[in-house]
Order: C-alpha cells, then structure tokens, then sequence
C-alpha cells in the first residue's frame, strides 16, 4: 500500500498487523469512492456541454451559477429521493445485485490505477491483468440485470452485452500484448517508467509507447477502438439502443440503482482513458523530457486521462450507430487478425533492433 505510507509506519507497531491491512483497504476504498464520485459528477456536465455545443445549443446553464455547474449534483440528489421499483415478476435477489455488480466491478480497477510514482492504492506486479480481469465483472451484473428484469427489451440487452463484451474482450488484451513484451512487465508504475527515455536516449513524447514503432501506433488505436466496445460507448452502445430496446438492459431500474449502472459508466470511461495514458502515451510523463518537466505527475496524467474522455465524447455525438452485424465482423475480421499481426510484428522489430529483453 503506497498512498499513506507514514500512517502505516505510525500505527503499525500499536496495532495488530491485520488491523492495519483492514484500515488502509478501508481508506483506499474511500478514496476510490470519492474519486469515481467526483469522476461521475463531472464527467456527465463535460457531455451536456460538449454535446450542447456541437449541436450549437448551450446545455445546463442555471443551476449553481456559471453554466450550471451544479445541475449534475442536483440530477443525483433527485434519483437519490426517487422511489425504488422492483418489477412484480422479476428475479428481485438478481435484480437487486446487478447494479452493485456492476458499480463494484468499475470501482475495483481503480485500485491498481497509479496516478504518480508512489500515488496508487495497491501496487500489484500484475495490474494490466488485474485490470483485464476484475473489468469482466461488469458484463456479469449487466447480463444479469437484463436477465432479472423479466422484460424482452432488457433481455435482448444483456445478450447483447454478452456478445458484445466477451469478443471485444480478446483484441483488447491481444493489442495490450506488444507494449507487454516491450516493458516486460505487467505492473503498470514500471511501464510507464520504461516510456521515461525512448529511442536513442530521447525523453517526452519519443518515449511513449504509441510512437515507438508502426506495429506499436497500430496497436495503440486498435486497443482504444475495442476499449470503446467494452464500455458501451457509441457506436457501439448496442445494449442500450434508446431506438430499438427502450433503455435496454438497464430499462427497469429507477432511482439510485439506474444511478449506479450511470456512474459505472463513466466509471468505465476514466479507466479505459487511465490505461491508454498508462500503457501508450507516457502516463504521468509531459511531452517534453523527464528533466525539464515542472507540471506535477497526478496533474498530467489527469489531464491525458481527460483528454481521452472528450474524444469518447467527441465520438458519440459525431459518429451513427453500428449494426450487429458490423460490430461483430468489425471485431473478428479486423480487430483480432491486426493483433497477431502487431504481436508477430512487434516481436520481430524488436528482434531486428536488439530491443529483446
């Protein structure tokens, strides 16, 4: 445990050691809590805005003063006050578990997430995988919210999510594989200090993972495509087609069970932004080099991390929907032969320059 190192040495020889474990879980928990929170809030009044000017209207303006800063907080404290409905024939105990499946999914992968050299709740040498990982368990409360909501339109959302998530799972870890094999490592603090200098010395932006080589640039965007996919993000909001399936999975759920499966999104967004930074673009490391630069680690990996969330923005609100079909084709025809080909590539550049480890 890295984020409060000198209360951990301040308590440790009063109380058990166990004690301890629990208490910094606790704290980190929190943390992560209040960060998703804050992510959440206002992650959904950057959407109103984005959305409102490139439709060239002017989204939430009244509420708290300059436009509407306040209008997402008062949104959650109306669900929060709404009354909760349990549909007669639904499977109330999956029902009732779907959505903290899903919240508790998205909030899981935060512990693994550095935002500085020595600023992460769990410094774990497997953190791509534990990402990978505990990220499934979101498409498991989704599947199981269209399940339990006795409703078609839910049901055809959560088979959708099935699909949609489990083959877009494979090219998202097959594009991850390159950067794998040239930071040989899995703890996502020592790849971003492999980005620190790049080739022939040269720090900044020349050390990042995404300008290294074709294979590696290539790999870069196809792993923010299937990245889009996993979250549910358009064009591949497929689960949710407000045209075609109501809501869909989530189309039973009112008050703070609908606020949950909202805030995992966005939840969702930050992480999949937080690993692109991570693994391609440098993490908390400036375009200029290691050296000169003076803006704080969490402050620039924050800033990349926002600068992904409004290109997922950008993406919605520009590009249509695609069709089952497409999304499928998209990734078993396009998406996972690129990763074996960036995978065999990267080996083989590697191999050529002497950058084997």
């Amino acid at each position: 445990m890295h984020f409060v190192p000198y209360l951990h040495e301040q308590i440790l020889s009063a109380w058990p050691v166990s004690v301890v474990v629990l208490l910094i879980a606790l704290i980190g928990a929190g943390i992560m809590l209040a960060w998703v929170a804050v992510v959440a809030l206002v992650a959904v009044w950057a959407e109103r805005k984005v959305s409102a000017h490139m439709q060239a209207r002017l989204g939430p303006m009244y509420v708290g003063g300059f436009h509407g800063w306040l209008q997402t907080a008062a949104d959650g404290l109306k669900l929060f006050l709404k009354e909760d409905i349990i549909p007669a024939m639904a499977d109330k105990w999956l029902f009732i578990q779907a959505p903290v499946l899903v919240f508790g999914g998205a909030l899981l992968a935060y512990a693994a997430i550095p935002f500085g050299p020595k600023l992460v709740v769990s410094d774990i040498n497997i953190g791509v995988f534990y990402i990978l990982a505990v990220s499934a368990i979101v498409a498991i409360g989704i599947i199981m919210a269209g399940w339990a909501s006795h409703n078609k339109w839910s049901l055809y959302g959560g088979m959708r999510t099935a699909a949609q998530f489990l083959s877009y799972e494979i090219p998202s870890a097959l594009h991850l594989m390159p950067v794998i094999m040239y930071a040989g490592t899995l703890n996502l603090g020592e790849i971003v200090q492999s980005q620190e200098t790049g080739l022939f010395g040269w720090g900044g932006i020349f050390g990042w993972y995404a300008f290294r080589n074709p294979f590696l640039f290539l790999s870069f965007i196809c792993y923010y495509i299937s990245s889009l996919a996993e979250t549910n993000r358009t064009p591949f909001d497929l689960p949710e087609t407000e045209s075609e399936l109501v809501a869909g999975f989530h189309t039973e759920y009112t008050g703070i069970r609908f606020s949950f499966f909202f805030m995992a999104e966005y939840a969702d967004m930050f992480v999949v932004a937080a690993l692109s930074t991570l693994l391609f673009c440098g993490g908390w490391n400036c375009v200029l080099p290691r050296s000169v630069q003076f803006v704080p680690d969490p402050v620039v990996f924050v800033l990349k991390c926002s600068a992904f969330i409004f290109l997922t923005m950008w993406l919605r609100w520009t590009l249509p929907r695609f069709r089952v079909d497409q999304l499928m084709a998209l990734c078993w025809k396009f998406l996972i032969p690129l990763g074996l080909l960036n995978i065999v590539g990267s080996g083989l550049w590697m191999y050529i320059f002497g950058q084997v480890k």
